[in-house]
């Protein structure tokens, strides 16, 4: 049997044999202990067991002799590799090789293994199917009592799904999960690059801005999934466009960026090289695309820049592709232009306009003017006018900040913080007997109406204000009404349930709205100006204004005539049933105060007459 016993210097194990001696019948019995001390042993084993138990872990482990010939393996090294111990057994691990290291690699490796006696690092291999994969690799030198290597022992790990992680996080990092073209970081910093081997290199390079034509039109009418099709087609065509040394990126939305590099030195040609790329490009885009629901044929707006070893701000060399590509755009789209330095400035000047326009909204810079609007000689109410006294710079014109709003998506804002203070003023002309029937129509922009929480908004500021809905009429103009008419019909109808009247603003300009009028609950028609400035000389404007009076009235929608300037315009609306008008002739917009004075004066002169 095996005991433990406490000792000097700790526990020791002992093995004893007990044997029973001979004796006669009248004697005590006696036995014979013999003990051997095992603790030796014990360990030993004990320490075998914890190798055995390591060498059969989950890592792959191969133990080779000096000949780096292979003496055992582990199940690991078959679990990874696909090889059995009887496959390798006598055979170097350079059955493993992957082909991917050339001999520096394995030398290196072996110098530091006769040095340090160790080796560690990134290696890939090849299982026995042949796939090619990356292991983690550790390589041991087993020495004797006299410093002199008897063995070799390496352990790997597969960092297979690891580096795929790494991978899948740098892509996610660095390239566009849709198209997998570089993003906007690995686009900056390969314009960066760019522009220092500029420094070394007398080529010119150029930026080219690209922008989808109409990309919104197309999300919003077949879906995101359709519009993602497209985005995934048009990266295609992009690099089927450039060379392998050039960069295509996606710069987010409908937005790509082509770096072309190495250009002609001589600016002009390079403007030449670049153009007809630019061509190439145009013309690749303008091919039918086959997507889900049917062909669809799309355009783009190109913006190019040139730059050289004196362009040191990749970011603003966006900004000047950016300018051209709207250049482009203003042009009639499709088309391509190169940067012009004048435009930058323009751009600069309408950046500080938004910025003062956001302070505006809170800093109680904006008015509201008032045009009046008549009927049979009346005062029926008013058109509300923004107007934006500026601190230092005065009275802005509606025509150099509205634009931009619109461009911008302040017009939301700006559009919200009008129809409060037209409600505001509807409530406070409520308890004064000369104003209290007075109307006022409101513009409403197309970004305006169509924003989801629009009706839910005007629901709150009537809550709020306390303003009478069947006093507030909203304009919208024709392009807005025809952006989605069953769901503009839809939201018009919301609106009107509230109270609220509706006028189609610049009628006449448009091309469907007669074909959609009869399915929108309108309540008003409003003759453009362009129509009115030249009724009483122009026959083919006076044909197109006895239209327009003669369908409203029978669709029973009543008509106003905006613009009227003259005694002579009134005459002759009014001999064609339009007795309605806004214009110049009658007052021209102004502030609150005048235009209350106004309506106190013609009623005083109606009581009088």
């Amino acid at each position: 049997t095996q005991i433990t016993l406490n000792g000097k210097d700790g526990p020791r194990c002992f093995e004893l044999s007990i044997a029973r001696r001979h004796t006669r019948a009248d004697e005590a019995p006696r036995f014979v202990v013999l003990s051997r001390d095992i603790s030796d042993r014990k360990k030993a084993e004990q320490e075998l067991h914890i190798a055995a138990t390591a060498f059969n872990s989950q890592e792959g482990m191969i133990i080779t002799d000096t000949d780096h010939k292979i003496l055992r393996v582990n199940n690991a090294f078959s679990d990874v590799t696909g090889y059995s111990a009887e496959e390798v057994v006598n055979k170097k691990p350079s059955l493993l090789s992957s082909g991917r290291h050339d001999r520096d690699f394995y030398a290196n490796m072996m110098s530091d293994l006769e040095e340090n006696r160790y080796w560690q690092g990134e290696i890939w291999n090849k299982r026995k199917n042949g796939e090619i994969y990356p292991e983690w690799l550790t390589i041991t030198a087993v020495t004797d009592d006299q410093e002199k290597v008897t063995n070799y022992v390496a352990a790997f790990m597969d960092i297979t799904q690891r580096k795929q992680a790494e991978a899948d996080i740098h892509n996610l990092a660095f390239y566009d999960s849709l198209t997998g073209l570089p993003n906007r970081r690995l686009l900056l910093d390969r314009l960066k690059q760019s522009l220092m081997l500029r420094k070394r290199r007398p080529q010119l390079g150029a930026l080219m801005f690209i922008d989808l034509d109409n990309f919104k039109t197309l999300n919003d009418t077949r879906g995101h999934d359709v519009g993602d099709s497209l985005l995934v087609e048009v990266a295609k065509r992009l690099r089927s466009c450039v060379r392998e040394v050039d960069t295509v990126a996606r710069l987010g939305g409908d937005e790509f960026i082509i770096i072309l590099e190495e250009l002609n030195q001589d600016y002009q040609q390079a403007a030449l090289d670049a153009e007809l790329v630019a061509e190439k490009v145009v013309a690749a885009l303008n091919n039918p695309y086959r997507l889900k629901q049917g062909d669809y044929h799309g355009t783009a707006s190109i913006g190019l820049s040139l730059f050289d070893h004196r362009d040191k701000s990749a970011k603003d060399l966006l900004k000047r592709a950016d300018v051209a590509m709207y250049q482009a755009k203003e042009s009639g789209r499709n088309t391509l232009r190169f940067f012009d330095p004048k435009i930058q400035q323009e751009l600069y000047l309408q950046a500080e306009i938004e910025a003062e326009l956001r302070r505006a909204l809170t800093e109680d810079q904006l008015e509201l003017y008032f045009q009046v609007q008549t009927q049979h000689g009346e005062t029926t109410g008013a058109e509300v006018l923004l107007r934006w006294n500026h601190p230092l710079k005065g009275m802005i014109p509606p025509a150099k900040f509205i634009p931009l709003a619109e461009q911008t998506g302040l017009i939301v804002q700006v559009g919200t913080w009008v129809l409060e203070n037209a409600c505001q003023q509807l409530t406070r002309w409520a308890n004064d007997p000369e104003l209290n029937k007075l109307t006022l129509s409101v513009n409403v922009s197309a970004h305006q109406f169509s924003a989801s929480d629009f009706v839910t908004t005007v629901e709150r500021i009537l809550q709020e204000t306390g303003a009478n809905p069947n006093l507030l009429k909203f304009e919208l103009t024709e392009s807005a009404v025809l952006i989605d008419v069953e769901s503009t019909a839809d939201k018009m109808m919301q609106l009107k349930e509230l109270g609220i009247h509706f006028a189609i603003d610049d009628f006449g300009t448009g091309y469907s709205s007669l074909f959609h009028l009869k399915h929108l609950p309108v309540d008003q028609l409003k003759i453009d100006r362009s129509f009115v400035r030249n009724i009483t000389d122009d026959p083919d404007d006076l044909a197109i204004v006895q239209a327009i009076i003669a369908m409203a009235h029978n669709l029973g929608i009543s008509v106003i005539a905006e613009g009227v300037e003259t005694e002579a315009q009134k005459a002759c609306l009014q001999r064609r049933n339009c007795n309605s008008f806004q214009g110049y002739l009658f007052s021209r917009p102004v502030p609150r105060a005048l235009f209350e004075e106004y309506k106190r004066m013609n009623s005083n002169c109606q009581e009088m007459a």
